[in-house]
């Protein structure tokens, strides 16, 4: 519908991110089949080549939770919209968390290893808050969050209960309990990388937040990697992280905001 207006600080899109607005059908399906306490997840800074990778996770209990049309994917938002719904995202929900995972660690992980790392985290910090989901919506078609792991024990002591993870494609554009984690997420490891950017202008993350930009790869060959990056990626040219590290049906993206 070309001529309809969308919320402040939305973005029109074109393409596969194009359609209607998340919706709390999933929050409604998951509940009825294993509680209510829904949470949804979803991770930022996967493709990058410098900086974390950063899971967020918001928990709605859909025995209360009503609709929040202005929620969307945060790559439909505006960078200043996102900052503007953390306080509505964090009031909305039962609870919410956002975890990560060092460079450092993405390397001696693995990728994989290091999203379900901050996955855990975040998961831990909402259970010594004493909220503990009943299912967790992935966005995705990987369950990299569980692994058929559930409770495995990182080498920092960090835990977390059994969870039940169900995966959707394009979550994030479909529910909103994940939409919400996703601006969460974002606005969380964009602030991080600002503030690296302060302390450290020659690569340009407060503007490209980690990503393979031209300008952070000719600052890449200029300067070298620094202590934020990821050293187990390619770091020249063609800016990638190593395929060998997730399944093949999981894309690697070094240029978008994933």
């Amino acid at each position: 519908m070309s001529g309809s207006i969308l919320p402040a600080g939305v973005r029109r899109t074109t393409g596969p991110g194009r359609g209607p607005a998340p919706t709390l059908r999933f929050v409604n399906r998951f509940a009825g089949e294993f509680g209510p306490l829904v949470a949804g997840c979803d991770e930022v800074g996967r493709g990058a080549l410098a900086g974390p990778v950063t899971v967020g996770v918001v928990v709605v209990d859909a025995r209360s939770v009503v609709t929040r049309t202005v929620l969307r994917d945060s790559k439909l938002l505006a960078p200043e919209r996102r900052v503007e719904l953390v306080p509505l995202v964090r009031s909305w929900a039962v609870g919410s968390a956002v975890g990560h995972a060092s460079p450092e660690e993405i390397d001696t992980l693995g990728l994989m290893a290091a999203l379900r790392l901050a996955g855990v985290r975040a998961l831990a910090d909402l259970g010594a808050a004493g909220v503990v989901p009943d299912i967790v919506h992935l966005d995705g078609n990987y369950d990299w969050l569980t692994c058929g792991g559930q409770g495995q024990l990182f080498g920092d002591g960090v835990e977390f209960p059994s969870v039940s993870v169900r995966t959707t494609v394009k979550a994030d554009l479909k529910c909103q309990a994940v939409a919400a984690a996703s601006i969460l997420a974002k606005v969380e490891r964009d602030a991080l990388m600002v503030e690296h950017g302060t302390r450290d202008p020659r690569f340009g993350w407060s503007v490209n937040k980690g990503y393979a930009t031209a300008e952070h790869r000719a600052a890449l060959a200029q300067f070298g990697p620094s202590a934020l990056h990821r050293l187990s990626w390619r770091l020249g040219a063609e800016g990638e992280a190593p395929h060998d590290d997730a399944p093949a049906d999981v894309p690697i993206d070094a240029s978008g905001g994933r």
